[in-house]
């Protein structure tokens, strides 16, 4: 993933709650990450997601800190708070108790990128809502894994048709 945001000259920006700095500190293990990575914000405290990451405090009273809109705008904010191309983010319950009425294991990862040309849509502005088993360790991992998976997603997307081409022809066919 970083080489793939050096590759595209892509700037990277990380809001997290319930991984609390384990999404950064996965990015930054990763020689060449000062290329890209240009920091992380762990709003852990839910009003944090309102006046670090512009998070809507009516939404936030309304439905609490573990909501899919949260999660997107925790990305849209921190992409904007820190200048980047793209923003990640991480929001939900780890354990061992229930929050804001929802279930230990439920969490809600999301991206937002730079606009598409050819679709004039969010290349991010992606959530994905994961019911996750475990212990509060494993909890989290899994909550990093999840969004870093999401943000390669969305980046392979980027792509056009044509770069696509070139990079499986360059790749062997695959």
């Amino acid at each position: 993933m970083v080489r793939l945001l050096t590759v595209k000259g892509r700037t990277l920006a990380v809001a997290e709650s319930l991984t609390g700095g384990l999404v950064a500190a996965e990015i930054t293990s990763v020689p060449g990450a000062s290329k890209v990575f240009r920091g992380s914000v762990t709003a852990y405290a839910t009003e944090l997601k309102h006046e670090l990451l512009g998070v809507d405090a009516a939404l936030l009273t309304a439905r609490g800190a573990v909501d899919p809109q949260v999660a997107a705008q925790m990305a849209a904010g921190v992409r904007k708070a820190l200048g980047t191309d793209w923003g990640i983010a991480t929001t939900g319950v780890a354990g061992p108790e229930p929050q804001d009425g929802q279930a230990v294991g439920t969490v809600f990862v999301a991206v937002d990128g730079p606009l598409r040309v050819d679709s004039g849509s969010a290349g991010g502005g992606k959530v994905e809502a994961l019911r996750l088993n475990g212990d509060r360790e494993e909890i989290r991992r899994e909550s990093v894994r999840s969004v870093l998976a999401l943000l390669l997603k969305e980046l392979a997307g980027e792509q056009t048709g044509n770069e696509r081409a070139q990079d499986t022809e360059r790749n062997g066919g695959f």
